[in-house]
């Protein structure tokens, strides 16, 4: 223990490392930007190496910091769930579910309403995720993610095998009837979705279109369907997630399959609290919903 630094040195480069701002991860612990700052230089003259490389307004980390970071997280996330273990972590904690917007809005809140009018007795608190880093054993008893099932000391139950389909507003699907009317309309992309447009323009026989359409890219998918439902444009999506909409219809009924899905996800070492047990119950028995 002699050799470690001090606690709070390492809480302020987590914080500071997740957040990549001094001034939010300040923010985050209460304490001055100031503050972070010094303790994160005493910690790399503690350990002889720079983490953070600074720049004129932002913040980058070193070789030495990404790789030292999964290390730190792991070791708190560890220390909480021991302490957890030993001492009870609060019958008054809510159950903490953590997944992307738009699986928030369009496949959870309807199972949410149903579970609570089961449960009245669990609480709750659901929180966003939108880029892949977001996600982790920190901070959330359950997750749902997208991908393909392979997270490491994480169980996952799947959702069910997804298929992609292209939509768009009533008015604009009236003006398409092949995959080549797209080339007169705007693609909207959602950052982060690997399994987007080149997938199904390859599975449609066009993989070239794309470079003949206009291209509008949001940072969520909630937002590529809102745009999409006020006729801006064409998103691609998943087709669980515009079932029973009225703004929105499919483009083309052509539904491609993805390798990727949605996924029920939890720690596989952490004994689950019987709260966070019941949800997980509650949503894994209710996939064919």
């Amino acid at each position: 223990m002699s050799r470690l630094p001090p606690l709070l040195w390492l809480q302020a480069f987590e914080t500071a490392a997740r957040t990549l701002s001094f001034t939010a991860a300040g923010q985050e612990l209460g304490v001055t930007q100031a503050a972070i700052s010094q303790r994160v230089r005493l910690l790399e003259d503690r350990l002889g190496q720079k983490l953070f490389v600074r720049h004129p307004r932002s913040l980058s980390l070193t070789p030495a910091g990404q790789a030292w970071l999964p290390c730190l997280q792991d070791g708190f996330t560890r220390l909480a769930e021991g302490t957890e273990e030993v001492f009870g972590g609060g019958g008054e904690a809510p159950v903490t579910l953590r997944t992307t917007p738009v699986m928030q809005q369009y496949w959870l809140a309807p199972r949410i309403c149903a579970f609570r009018r089961e449960h009245p007795e669990v609480a709750l608190r659901l929180i966003s995720a939108i880029w892949p880093d977001d996600f982790g054993a920190e901070g959330a008893d359950l997750e749902i993610r997208y991908g393909q099932g392979s997270w490491p000391g994480m169980e996952a139950v799947s959702l069910g095998r997804e298929t992609m389909l292209p939509v768009c507003a009533p008015a604009l699907a009236e003006r398409i009837t092949a995959p080549s009317d797209l080339a007169a309309h705007t693609l909207l992309h959602a950052v982060g979705f690997e399994v987007g447009w080149p997938a199904w323009l390859e599975a449609v026989g066009m993989p070239t279109l794309a470079s003949r359409c206009a291209s509008l890219t949001c940072d969520t998918q909630s937002m590529s369907l809102s745009l999409a439902a006020l006729g801006e444009g064409v998103a691609l999506t998943h087709q669980r997630l515009v079932e029973g909409r009225d703004d929105l219809v499919a483009a083309l009924d052509w539904p491609v399959e993805s390798d990727e899905g949605f996924w029920l996800v939890r720690p596989a070492r952490r004994q689950p609290r019987p709260e966070a047990e019941r949800l997980w119950a509650w949503l894994a028995q209710g996939l064919d919903d």
